[in-house]
């Protein structure tokens, strides 16, 4: 797929995978970049990226990424200043880790995960990711149907491209019930949409990272991140945001590849 010309939303985009992501399509050439984060700080990468390429090519948005109306206006606003959503790559995400059931030694009694955590991994890691997605799907739908074209055929060029962020931790990871279950459920969303999207000529795909240098990672702290993450590393080293996001156009570009990407650097769990 040419990625010139084409318009991008990227959600988590002030920092780590997002904003690398952005930054990487820039100098793809891309038309134009929706930035989304729920950080003011995104305006500042936005402008600094702008004056550095020399054009207006990121529009950033500030907003909760689980809400409807926010998720609905940058869509608007994107087709307002003629250039339609057609690739998205939702990056946000958050961590609430702890194990599920843990025993109190003492009394005996059971603390159990927090619901209210469960359901605030799962808004922002799961269906959020999947309601923009499925939104860009619509997008392009929606300007195929004004320029009469029906169903996609092997003749024309792919017209569109979604790249959901999963994880290693999708197969089971210590201390992560409620962030591996939201990012299993993404494999299942990708292998659907890739099914139903291709209709329009989106094709849809996941690449799965492993252990990157984002401010999420960086929360779990230095100790955590030398004592249980870089030995089960062959690089020995957490992975640059830039190596994950030269994958993401790597899969944009090359429409033979379908499915799952794993950018791990050899990471495994333990067990």
């Amino acid at each position: 797929m040419e990625i010139q010309g084409k318009c991008a939303v990227i959600t988590g985009a002030a920092s780590g995978i997002g904003r690398a992501t952005c930054e990487a399509l820039v100098r793809a050439q891309i038309r134009a970049i929706a930035a989304v984060d729920r950080s003011g700080s995104v305006q500042e990468m936005a402008g600094r990226a702008n004056a550095e390429a020399g054009r207006e090519v990121i529009v950033p948005f500030v907003g909760d990424v689980t809400s409807d109306a926010f998720r609905q206006s940058v869509f608007r606003e994107m087709k307002t200043r003629g250039t339609p959503i057609s690739i998205c790559v939702p990056a946000a995400g958050i961590t609430r880790d702890r194990l599920a059931v843990k025993l109190n030694k003492e009394t005996g009694a059971a603390d159990t995960y927090p619901r209210k955590d469960l359901e605030d991994v799962l808004s922002i890691n799961l269906m959020a990711p999947i309601l923009w997605s499925i939104d860009t799907v619509a997008s392009v739908a929606e300007d195929r149907a004004r320029r009469n074209l029906a169903r996609w055929n092997p003749n024309e060029d792919i017209t569109g491209c979604i790249v959901f962020i999963g994880s290693v931790s999708s197969a089971g990871n210590k201390g992560q019930i409620s962030y591996a279950a939201a990012k299993a459920g993404l494999e299942g969303a990708q292998a659907t949409l890739a099914k139903e999207a291709i209709f329009y000529g989106v094709r849809c795909n996941i690449i799965h990272p492993g252990y990157t240098d984002t401010p999420m990672v960086r929360a779990m702290g230095d100790q955590l991140i030398e004592e249980y993450i870089l030995p089960l590393t062959q690089l020995r080293r957490l992975l640059h945001p830039d190596e994950i996001a030269d994958a993401i156009v790597f899969m944009m570009r090359n429409s033979a590849v379908s499915g799952s990407l794993w950018v791990d650097a050899g990471w495994h769990p333990a067990a």
